[in-house]
């Protein structure tokens, strides 16, 4: 299987390309989070309404097993619509919870002083393709095009990523631009880390993305940073932008353990 999922029914089948840096036997946190989205987009709203926020608690490692996708409708309102998204293992264990907040979209004539902010980084044409040795570690990864334009993978501090997911997520469904913010969102951590990733794992333990409008095209743009604390944790974060400009902010919750 190419894709990283085959949903049948409520039933997902992983494949191994599904997984991480950390683990082989475990899921990259992009992978379970644009599945979310992938269930999330397929609830019909009973009005024109967009994902504002989407919010993801990784309460288990999830491995690369199949997984069953429940979805239950949490509130419906005009203006807004409220969904829950769970996975769960075949045993029963629930491994993610998210929760989505969609509101009515509705165009409105904004004064100048409301503008979209627009890009202060280099396109993705005029980045830099990251060495293999990444994808070498990281299964999921070779299905991701990748153009640094600020910082470096390599490097501890900041750095700025433009993401574009090449493989199929779900087998047969394209991939929505919102999946793709996913998929770009929940490599903050990766991105923007300020510890030696040989000596060091600073997983995340959710993921939550605000979005002021729907993104679009195939490239995502993560500028990204992390904030440590002096007590195992700190904060991943980033903002996120299409070819169209800044559309929203992801963070991160880390957890830092010495290897």
């Amino acid at each position: 299987m190419d894709a990283i999922y085959r949903v049948e029914g409520d039933r997902a089948l992983t494949s191994a390309y599904a997984g991480g840096p950390w683990d082989p036997s475990l899921q990259h946190g992009s992978a379970p989070s644009s599945l979310v989205v992938w269930a999330a987009e397929r609830v019909a709203a009973k009005q024109p309404m967009r994902v504002a926020r989407l919010t993801i608690d990784l309460l288990r490692p999830v491995p690369i097993a199949p997984l069953t996708i429940r979805t239950e409708l949490l509130r419906e309102g005009r203006k807004i619509q409220v969904l829950g998204i769970h996975l769960a293992t075949d045993d029963g264990v629930e491994v993610v919870r998210a929760s989505v907040l969609k509101m009515r979209r509705e165009p409105l004539c904004l004064p100048d002083s409301a503008a979209e902010l627009p890009l202060d980084m280099a396109e993705p044409d005029l980045g830099q393709d990251p060495v293999a040795l990444l994808r070498a570690q990281n299964p999921f990864l070779t299905g991701v095009s990748m153009r640094v334009v600020k910082g470096s993978f390599l490097t501890p501090g900041p750095a700025a990523v433009w993401f574009r997911a090449d493989r199929p997520i779900v087998e047969g469904a394209p991939i929505s631009p919102l999946m793709r913010a996913a998929i770009a969102a929940d490599f903050c951590n990766g991105t923007s880390s300020v510890l030696d990733f040989r000596r060091w794992t600073f997983i995340n333990g959710d993921l939550t993305i605000s979005l002021t409008r729907p993104p679009v095209g195939e490239w995502i743009l993560l500028d990204a940073e992390t904030w440590l604390g002096p007590e195992g944790g700190g904060i991943a974060f980033a903002r996120l932008g299409d070819s169209q400009g800044y559309f929203g902010r992801a963070i991160q919750s880390v957890i830092v353990e010495p290897r």
